[in-house]
């Protein structure tokens, strides 16, 4: 397997710096090394965090580069500006609290290797504190055509465990400004250039759900952004209009229901 990547992480003061270092471990862990680790700092960081990062870029000094942003831009932005320190054709994206298979970035180099691609992404399994406390799996469509019909309606994409050609990246605009919804916004804009995707079926991300996930997926706030990316997917001219009364009505509803409530149905509904 000759082909190189690269990873990217954004990370910011509320993380945890347990969860940071695990996530670190679990790329270093890989059974192919990256050319490079790139972990964009969302702003100002806790003294935590700052010895966490500090260890491992002198202990990984070459490997890990640590770029520090003056304020908290979001992670749209974040990412963005790591995209742009990448050297490697290929980038994958890693969440500071996650946890990656060993042999996560093995399958998808080979993907990459057998299909001509342009984003591989694959299953997560969601837990909270321990591994081995499984919530669920958000298991996606394998091929590309599976994919853009279910782009239509969800999320086609584990962004969590997502690996990506850069310059298709570049080419789409990177990501956009769009609150809450950045990655699913830069997959419609892949998708509609003719980008090619692929989702591995196997585990490839260990991906806490605790919560505190499914509070951030509620709310007025939530539903109002879901409501205006629904209707940028319509006027795009990726979904119908049957697409937009069922997505953007379904998903608000479920936004505004208690956290305990939408814990269970995304669980019992729309997780394996």
């Amino acid at each position: 397997m000759t082909q190189e990547y690269s990873v990217l992480m954004s990370v910011y003061f509320k993380e945890k710096a347990e969860y940071l270092r695990q996530s670190i471990e679990s790329i270093l862990n890989q059974t192919v090394m990256p050319k490079e680790f790139v972990i964009v700092c969302d702003g100002p960081l806790g003294s935590e965090l700052n010895a966490v990062l500090e260890e491992y870029s002198v202990k990984y000094a070459g490997l890990i580069l640590i770029h520090r942003l003056p304020e908290n831009r979001g992670l749209g932005h974040a990412l963005n500006e790591g995209l742009s320190l990448c050297r490697s054709t290929l980038v994958a994206r890693m969440d500071s609290d996650d946890i990656s298979l060993p042999d996560r970035m093995e399958r998808q180099l080979r993907i990459f290797e057998q299909n001509e691609a342009d984003i591989v992404s694959g299953t997560v399994i969601e837990f909270s504190d321990d591994v081995a406390n499984e919530h669920g799996r958000r298991v996606l469509p394998e091929q590309n055509e599976e994919i853009r019909r279910f782009a239509r309606r969800r999320n086609p994409f584990n962004h969590p465990a997502v690996m990506y050609r850069r310059e298709s990246v570049m080419k789409a605009g990177g990501y956009g400004d769009f609150m809450l919804f950045e990655d699913y916004h830069l997959w419609i804009r892949m998708l509609q250039m003719g980008c090619r995707g692929y989702n591995i079926e196997e585990p490839l991300v260990y991906m806490r759900s605790g919560k505190e996930m499914y509070e951030r997926r509620g709310g007025i706030r939530y539903a109002a952004q879901i409501i205006k990316f629904r209707w940028y997917l319509l006027r795009c001219g990726y979904a119908g209009i049957g697409d937009f009364v069922v997505t953007a009505g379904g998903h608000a509803l479920v936004a505004l229901i208690p956290n305990g409530i939408r814990k269970k149905f995304y669980e019992r509904v729309l997780r394996k």
